[in-house]
């Protein structure tokens, strides 16, 4: 059944959503040029790799880690783009992987591979048992406020307890976060500002 929701849901919202897709696309492009989607390597389902597909937020030149890890965020996002990762538009690319099967709309949030410390309590905790999701339990529980430990504990979780309905809720509670800007920090400096 979560498949199946998978696939009708992102397949419904891709045709929904493309004169909005289009509009963010010109935006990025007018404000930095190309590309405007932004590829990188994540840990997926059976800790394997895939690409996830965003709307690029950061200017060309940035380097590649989590945005947690970045000294100055400021100077590496986009006009465009502090907008786009406030209002979490800039996720909307993630339902193509959705529809190809890399990740649900419900799960742990896909690491890029470097985050090992997580990344080995995942392991052990079984978490890459299930597919990534654009949200899970702790982005709804803290999202970028909490330690690796926490959010690694929320995904065991979520894996030991997950549900169709439990992911409905769990996407309406992240509807109301993302409305409200609840928990986004943009990097190492911003936590203190919290």
């Amino acid at each position: 059944m979560k498949r199946l929701f998978d696939i009708t849901v992102s397949f419904i919202a891709l045709i929904l959503l493309c004169p909005l897709l289009l509009l963010v696309s010109l935006m990025i492009f007018l404000d930095d040029g190309s590309p405007v989607i932004f590829k990188q390597s994540r840990v997926g389902k059976d800790n394997q790799l895939f690409n996830i597909y965003k709307f690029r937020t950061m200017k060309r030149d940035t380097v590649n880690v989590a945005s947690a890890e970045l000294e100055n965020p400021d100077a590496c996002i986009t006009k465009t783009g502090r907008f786009l990762r406030k209002s979490s538009l800039d996720e909307l690319p993630q339902l193509i992987n959705i529809l190809k099967g890399d990740m649900s709309f419900v799960g742990p949030r896909p690491l890029i591979p470097e985050e090992s410390e997580i990344r080995e309590l995942r392991a052990k905790y079984n978490v890459y048992s299930v597919r990534p999701g654009m949200t899970g339990l702790a982005q709804i529980n803290g999202r970028d406020t909490i330690s690796d430990e926490e959010k690694a504990a929320y995904d065991k979780q979520y894996v030991e307890s997950r549900s169709f309905f439990g992911d409905i809720g769990i996407i309406i509670r992240t509807a109301l976060i993302v409305v409200s800007g609840k928990d986004i920090v943009e990097g190492k400096n911003d936590a203190t500002k919290k």
